[in-house]
């Protein structure tokens, strides 16, 4: 089925296109942008996993320089019966992350410093096991197509914009063919993004949730994550916003991250129902999440914080607790690494 649907994928946005092509050169300008597509389209299938990392400028990381995160992948990935993705940081203050690759052999998962500081041990393991569903549901060939080829169609309207005032183009409908292409392409864009059904989400939250074992954790996570991306920006992604359905969370600052044209379910849906899951699994789900907590300001700490964050200065109990052991193979006392 996941063959089947990014084969269709791959064949709309192929003729999208084309029809671009054609507003903008006519019967010429079609087979150009059909060379263009073929080009894209294998470009996108070996190399587009690549091209997202590069552009979020993510560094490969492994159990030396950033052992408690990278941990806490191998554990969830041994749990989920995956091969050992490829692990890599991005260094935004923004909490978010992704995955991408064509296949779980060739999959990588990437998450931002931001994150990791922001979030507990927990809420990490949560967002990667996500992420890791996501790789188990093959989403991430499909994700990876959209993205180039959505940037790739935004390029074209960039295009017609320059021939715009070329009046020996070769468009059959003159300058209102290459006008239509510089307002049509961009929201053509837009739509292929939404094409890639918000459903893949809610099913990457279940299967998260199985993974890890405690849907209250992404949940808690998911909240967190919501209201860091809407007061901290992520520069890289707001210069190419073809990557945004990548994330868990859009990382579109604030008035870009509008419902209609959402890549992404709401956030309190998206809660409720592992709030939903919790109850069913008999953990219970009124803890945590119910309610959005006030965001801090932007002088203000988080108000709670991961193991690899600054924590807002705790009371010291009378005598220091020992560490609590968990799945995820954290080892509070062990080696620190350049982003533990």
């Amino acid at each position: 089925m996941n063959t089947i649907r990014t084969a269709m994928l791959l064949a709309a946005m192929t003729a999208l296109f084309m029809g671009v092509g054609f507003l903008i050169g006519g019967s010429g300008g079609m087979m150009i942008a059909l060379v263009i597509a073929a080009g894209t389209n294998l470009f996108s299938y070996w190399n587009a996993d690549k091209m997202v990392l590069s552009m979020n400028r993510a560094v490969e990381v492994d159990g030396k320089n950033a052992p408690e995160y990278y941990a806490i992948v191998q554990a969830l990935a041994k749990q989920a019966g995956l091969p050992m993705p490829r692990t890599y940081l991005i260094d935004s203050p923004q909490p978010n992350a992704f995955a991408t690759g064509r296949n779980p052999q060739n999959a990588a998962v990437a998450a931002s410093t931001g994150l990791l500081q922001r979030l507990t041990h927990e809420e990490v393991a949560a967002v990667m096991a996500h992420e890791l569903a996501h790789v188990q549901h093959r989403d991430t060939l499909t994700m990876t197509i959209v993205a180039t080829f959505a940037g790739a169609i935004s390029m074209l309207g960039n295009f017609a914009f320059f021939l715009g005032g070329n009046r020996n183009n070769n468009s059959p409908f003159g300058f209102v063919g290459v006008l239509a292409a510089m307002i049509v392409a961009p929201f053509a864009a837009m739509i292929v993004q939404m094409a890639v059904s918000r459903t893949r989400e809610y099913e990457a939250d279940r299967r998260g949730a199985e993974i890890c074992g405690h849907p209250l954790w992404l949940a808690s996570a998911l909240d967190k994550i919501a209201r860091g991306a809407e007061r901290i920006p992520n520069p890289d992604a707001e210069r190419n916003p073809a990557m945004a359905h990548l994330f868990i969370i859009n990382p579109l600052h604030g008035e870009r991250m509008d419902n209609l044209f959402s890549t992404h379910p709401s956030t309190e849906n998206r809660i409720a129902a592992l709030q939903a899951m919790a109850r069913q699994m008999g953990g219970g789900g009124s803890q945590g999440t119910q309610s959005r907590a006030p965001a801090p300001t932007e002088t203000e700490e988080p108000q709670s914080a991961g193991p690899w964050g600054k924590p807002a200065a705790p009371q010291q109990p009378a005598e220091p607790a020992a560490p609590k052991s968990n799945p995820w193979g954290r080892n509070p006392t062990g080696p620190k690494g350049r982003w533990s």
